[in-house]
């Protein structure tokens, strides 16, 4: 009598320990005075090891300053940095999808040719696993086994696409400069095919120039796309997602000089990661029992990971600001920069998605008294839900947000009103957790039965399985010899057993 290995594979999702560290960014710049940071990080390279996650990453940080003479100074500068996860439960051979934000950028010195920025990085992420589950069954003659088909989640496999999304801004005058450009992406739609993943979605850019008039000009542009992004082994009803980054620092934007003002060419390179899962359909044994010898069952309970359609949530957001009185007065709003939002929270409740962040501008103005610019962080929490369709709340929320539509007023020169758009895109995922008979071994052999006929008491309720068990007899040989009972028993019963002894 053996017992043969039906083992199969499922996926499982862990969060990884969220924290926050310091990256010191040095950037070689001669200024008299910053008037906005603006800084995002990415992700370019991890290695998952055992019981720890490396990782390395960039920060890509553009300043708009005053020089000396009093002109508009700008440039970009790329920081790396490296980072990791420790953990007993990250195991060589795992899938990582990290995620970098940056939570805060303060100045510590500058000086004639130096800026010395400190940028606080806050990291999560999700710890993939293809975890292996041990199961049980045997073609031997003595024993019975009793099986069921389950539903498990296994991990198909990721990809990833570069892709570039064009965009065009049109000014009326002729720029003399441009300032900056803030670019994000924003998933819309996932779905799967035949070995793809169709990702679609909308990469926002924000634009900031000088005309030759000395006028700031500011506006918005939107690009949709869609990609394929080919993943084998997928199909049309895997259980997908996706992932968008803008890669900053390979921005590029082209002026293109008209008879009526200035078109801007602006190239956004574009990251996207897809995964993909499936549902599949396996059977394993749910009891045996040996008619021959006592066995020792172990049974084994797993959790299993399953996707959830990606979700989009989209609200306005407001709030103010009033300047301390050692601050300047603002005569004349000249421009905002350094856009930014972070989620600092999010949940499930009562059918509704909870999302809580804080979003932050910085906003440049006049002073007519000291004629100068200033600068001054408008920082706006906010909570803002919708309509969520899974009863589970226990799962993990990744929860990637972008602010646009950004809009400052001024009232009575020092109390500042901020209004913009905020969309979320949401990834929700959660555990199922199910079983099987993971071990069986072989004990000692029943005494051989020296009666020919046995009488059985059966209750009502049960079935001729649990009833053969009882008996230690193959369930088939039990109807066998009670063709007129039906199963299960509608009321108490006594079974004759008929045995065929050996001569």
């Amino acid at each position: 009598m053996t017992f043969e290995e039906n083992n199969f594979n499922v996926v499982k999702k862990t969060k990884l320990t969220k924290g926050q560290f310091n990256v010191e960014c040095n950037i070689a710049v001669t200024c008299a005075k910053i008037l906005t940071a603006t800084a995002s990080a990415s992700v370019v390279s991890s290695e998952v090891l055992n019981g720890n996650i490396n990782y390395a990453g960039n920060i890509d940080v553009k300043l708009v300053y005053m020089t000396e003479d009093g002109e508009i100074g700008t440039t970009n500068s790329v920081c790396p940095f490296t980072s990791s996860f420790v953990g007993e439960n990250i195991v060589n051979g795992q899938k990582a999808l990290i995620s970098v934000k940056v939570v805060e950028t303060n100045l510590e010195s500058l000086s004639s040719d130096n800026i010395r920025l400190v940028v606080s990085l806050e990291q999560s992420g999700v710890l993939i696993s293809s975890n292996e589950i041990h199961s049980v069954q045997s073609s031997a003659s003595d024993i019975c086994s009793k099986t069921e088909e389950i539903n498990v989640i296994r991990f198909v496999g990721e990809a990833t696409e570069n892709i570039t999304v064009s965009s065009e801004f049109s000014v009326r005058e002729q720029v003399k400069k441009l300032i900056l450009t803030e670019s994000q992406v924003m998933l819309k739609n996932v779905e799967s095919g035949v070995n793809f993943v169709s990702v679609s979605g909308e990469v926002i850019t924000r634009v900031l120039c000088l005309t030759e008039n000395d006028k700031f000009e500011t506006g918005y542009v939107y690009d949709t796309f869609k990609e394929e992004v080919e993943l084998e082994g997928a199909t049309r009803e895997s259980l997908v997602e996706g992932y968008g980054f803008v890669k900053n620092d390979g921005v590029r934007t082209e002026l293109e000089e008209g008879d009526k003002g200035v078109k801007l060419n602006i190239e956004v390179p574009v990251l996207l990661a897809v995964k993909a899962y499936e549902e599949a359909t396996v059977i394993v044994v749910k009891d045996l029992y040996s008619t021959t010898n006592e066995i020792k069952v172990s049974t084994e309970s797993f959790d299993m990971t399953t996707v959830c359609p990606m979700e989009i949530v989209e609200s306005k957001i407001d709030g103010t600001l009033t300047l301390d009185e050692n601050q300047p007065r603002v005569d004349k709003i000249m421009f905002v920069g350094g856009n930014n939002v972070v989620v600092s929270n999010s949940y499930l409740k009562d059918g509704e998605i909870f999302i809580e962040g804080i979003a932050s501008t910085t906003v440049v103005y006049l002073n007519d008294e000291l004629n100068n610019l200033n600068s001054v962080q408008i920082d706006v929490p906010f909570v803002i839900s919708d309509k969520f369709n899974n009863e589970i709340i226990d799962g993990i929320l990744n929860v990637d947000a972008v602010v646009s539509d950004v809009d400052v007023v001024v009232k009575k020169g020092r109390e500042f009103y901020y209004d913009a758009k905020v969309k979320a895109c949401v990834n929700y995922c959660h555990d199922i957790v199910s079983g099987v008979i993971s071990k069986a071994e072989t004990l000692e052999a029943y005494p051989e039965k020296d009666y020919g006929m046995e009488l059985l008491f059966a209750h009502a309720g049960q079935e001729a399985w649990d009833i053969a068990k009882e008996a230690r007899i193959n369930e088939e040989i039990l109807i066998l010899q009670n063709p007129e009972v039906v199963f299960p028993l509608a009321e108490d019963k006594n079974l004759i057993l008929f045995y065929q002894k050996e001569q």
